[in-house]
C-alpha cells in the first residue's frame, strides 16, 4: 500500500517564507482547490491519504516534505534550515511512527527534505541555503548502517535540489541544467524545457507520473518516456517556492 501524507493550508500561505522569487499576491482558495484536487488524484492512485491537522501558525507547512526523510528502512526527523519551519515536525514525527523507526536530526544541522533526492541506493543531497554541511553530515551518519551513499550535490539559484531534478524511473531524472549538474551521476537525465524549469518538479507514484500542468512542452517530453501521465495544478503554490513534490511524503507503507 503506499502512503501519502499531507498537510492542508489557508490564509497563513500568503504568509511563506521566500529566497528566489519576489512576493506576489497568492489567491489561497485557488490554493486550496489545487491542493485538494492533487488528493484526489493520489486517492485515484489507490493511494491512502493521511492528512496531518492544519498549522495556522505555520505558513509553509503545506510543504510537508521538508519535515522528513521516509525510506524502506528507516524515517528521519529533519530540520528545516527555515527557523519558523520547525514547529511542524512534531505532528509528522508522531504520525510517521505508525509506519517506520524514527530517527531525529539535531542542531545545529540544517536539512530540509526538498533537497534529498533518492535514487536507487543513492541519497543525492542539494548544497542550498537550507541545508548546512552539520545537515548533510548527520543525514550520512544516520543512514551509515542502511548502506545508503550521500552525496552532496551544488544548487544554484533555487530554493531546493528537487526545484532543480527528480526521479522519472529507475534509470532516469529528469533535470533543469542551469540549476544542477548531474551528468556526473551515471542515470539517464532528460531535460526540462528551457523555458519551464517547474517541469523538473514530478513525482512518480506507482506507474504513474505526476507532472507540473503549468509545463506544457516538458510534458510533452515525458510523455513520450512514460505510459501514465497525470497533469497537477501548483502554479499557486509556486508563488511560495513550493512544487508537486513538496505537498506529500510519499511511501510505501
Amino acid at each position: 500500500m503506499i502512503v501519502a501524507i499531507t498537510r492542508p493550508t489557508g490564509a497563513e500561505l500568503r504568509d511563506c517564507e521566500l529566497t528566489h522569487v519576489d512576493r506576489i499576491p497568492i489567491d489561497v482558495a485557488r490554493a486550496c482547490v489545487q491542493h485538494n484536487n492533487y488528493l484526489e488524484v493520489l486517492r485515484s492512485l489507490g493511494v491512502k491519504v493521511v492528512g496531518l491537522p492544519r498549522l495556522p501558525g505555520h505558513p509553509d507547512a503545506v510543504f510537508v516534505e521538508d519535515t522528513a526523510l521516509v525510506l524502506p528502512e528507516v524515517a528521519v526527523l529533519l530540520r528545516p534550515g527555515a527557523e519558523s519551519r520547525r514547529g511542524e515536525v512534531p505532528s509528522m514525527a508522531a504520525t510517521l511512527a505508525d509506519y517506520r523507526e524514527c530517527r531525529e536530526m539535531e542542531a545545529p544541522a540544517t536539512l530540509d527534505g526538498g533537497d534529498v533526492l533518492v535514487f536507487g541506493r543513492e541519497v543525492l543531497v542539494g548544497q542550498t541555503t537550507r541545508s548546512n554541511p552539520a545537515g548533510i553530515a548527520a543525514l550520512t551518519d544516520l543512514l551509515s548502517p542502511f548502506d545508503y551513499t550521500v552525496e552532496t550535490v551544488p544548487v544554484r539559484g533555487v530554493l531546493h535540489l528537487k526545484s532543480a531534478a527528480t526521479v522519472v524511473d529507475d534509470e532516469t531524472l529528469i533535470v533543469f541544467s542551469p540549476y544542477v549538474d548531474l551528468t556526473g551521476l551515471g542515470a539517464g537525465l532528460l531535460e526540462a524545457h528551457p523555458d519551464e524549469p517547474q517541469g523538473a518538479n514530478v513525482v512518480r507514484v506507482g506507474d504513474t507520473l505526476l507532472v507540473d500542468a503549468s509545463a506544457p512542452q516538458t510534458v510533452a517530453m515525458l510523455a513520450a518516456h512514460v505510459d501514465n501521465i497525470v497533469e497537477i495544478h501548483v502554479d499557486e503554490f509556486a508563488k511560495a517556492e513550493g512544487a508537486i513534490s513538496c505537498k506529500g511524503i510519499i511511501f510505501e507503507a
